[in-house]
């Protein structure tokens, strides 16, 4: 079963070698605004506090992080003490980690999502947010996440099963208010862990990070306001049963 929708974007006016390359885009500074406010930043918090959270069960976890020149996961993992590797499709996906590069806190390398430069079982924990819905043969890049991942894979989805549903009739408002959104494909549960079981990974863990729109959030930019809202929503179950985006942790079988 094929996601929702299915987008494939290019780079305007750059040519890439790979095949998939949305990950430039959520590696550029245009991107990292859509989270520079409060509102943003505890936005960022949530996802982490998670991420870490899973984590903790991998103390000396070696880290491959796909398409996560963003640094949103890389830099406070590399942080946190995890050997951190950045895989990107091109150079310049690692201009938000360049700090940490040139420090050897993290090790970036180019190649393509959907046949990862490296052998099976290369690294405890592989990583990937921001990328799985703007990805058209996402289900090549599961393949090579769960090949190279020997204990456990970590994505996060938007999820039809939510009010992401009006995703496709209010892309326009959402654009409108954001300036830089961009198509995304939706997915119900059991596509993403139907996808992973076929390579022997089954759900370890999953959490729904917000009930509200995250557009919502942004332009309130008020984030003792939206935890409170949030709050109220997933102590009544709404954000467990209606919420998104999903971040997962899959288990090697």
């Amino acid at each position: 079963m094929r996601c929702k929708v299915c987008i494939h974007w290019k780079q305007r006016g750059t040519e890439n070698m790979y095949p998939e390359t949305a990950d430039i885009e959520t590696s550029s500074e245009d991107y990292a605004r859509r989270f520079s406010g409060a509102a943003g930043k505890w936005m960022l918090k949530i996802q982490e506090d998670i991420v870490t959270g899973w984590l903790s069960q991998f103390q000396t976890a070696t880290i491959l992080d796909v398409g996560g020149g963003h640094g949103q996961l890389a830099i406070p993992l590399a942080a946190a003490g995890f050997p951190v590797t950045v895989l990107g499709s091109d150079a310049s996906c690692n201009q938000r980690i360049q700090k940490e590069v040139s420090e050897k806190k993290i090790t970036f390398l180019t190649g393509s999502v959907i046949e990862l430069p490296f052998p099976d079982n290369s690294f405890d924990v592989v990583i990937s947010v921001r990328l799985l819905p703007h990805c058209t043969r996402w289900p090549e890049l599961v393949g090579q996440l769960c090949r190279v991942a020997r204990k456990a894979v970590i994505v996060d989805y938007p999820t039809s099963q939510s009010i992401n549903v009006f995703s496709s009739s209010m892309f326009g408002l959402k654009k409108k208010l954001e300036g830089n959104t961009r198509p995304f494909a939706l997915f119900r549960h059991s596509q993403i862990s139907d996808e992973f079981a076929k390579h022997q990974f089954v759900q370890a863990r999953r959490r729904t990070e917000f009930f509200l729109p995250m557009v919502l959030h942004r332009k309130l930019n008020a984030p003792g306001f939206s935890a409170f809202l949030e709050g109220f929503f997933r102590a009544t179950g709404l954000t467990g049963i209606l919420g998104s985006p999903v971040l997962v942790e899959m288990g090697r079988r």
